[in-house]
């Protein structure tokens, strides 16, 4: 696990990233130059070693609430990785909305009409984009339409699946 003083040294060595202290020692890093609304990258970097970088519009991390990953048990590798991915995501406007110059929604960029999600047993689901709602299929049998990717990305991981690699 990397120290409070190595995250904090990761993160200001981010141009882009602005220091915000905040209470009881805790370390906020804002992007300002975002083209969302959301500006936090990092969130409540702690003295104790715990963190929270946003990885909202990104899959394959476990997610609270608000979008953010838990970076506690993190690598210097993982950490970077996270936070270069985090700022991509924050630098292109994240609306649902068709874009000017191809047509293609811009709700997540990388995001595919179509993704197999699976589990450690070997079961899988897709998840299938059609106008403005996600659904998520069994089979041929609809199991759950949700209205953002997030959640049913969110669900999806809470149901134990995972992005499949194929």
């Amino acid at each position: 696990m990397l120290s409070f003083e190595q995250k904090l040294e990761i993160l200001e060595s981010y141009p882009e990233l602005q220091r915000k202290n905040v209470s009881l020692g805790r370390v906020n890093f804002h992007y300002e130059e975002s083209q969302s609304d959301k500006k936090t990258v990092a969130l409540h970097l702690h003295p104790n070693g715990n963190g929270f970088i946003y990885a909202g519009l990104l899959q394959g991390y476990v997610l609270d609430d608000k979008g953010f990953a838990n970076i506690r048990e993190f690598t210097e590798e993982q950490l970077k990785t996270l936070i270069d991915a985090s700022i991509r995501s924050l630098s292109s406007h994240e609306e649902e909305n068709e874009s000017e110059s191809d047509g293609v929604t811009t709700q997540e960029s990388i995001f595919y009409d179509t993704e197999v999600w699976t589990n450690k047993d070997g079961e899988s689901l897709t998840l299938t984009r059609d106008d403005d709602l996600w659904y998520i299929y069994t089979g041929p049998n609809i199991e759950m339409v949700l209205g953002t990717p997030k959640e049913a990305r969110e669900y999806l991981m809470d149901e134990g699946f995972r992005p499949s690699r194929d």
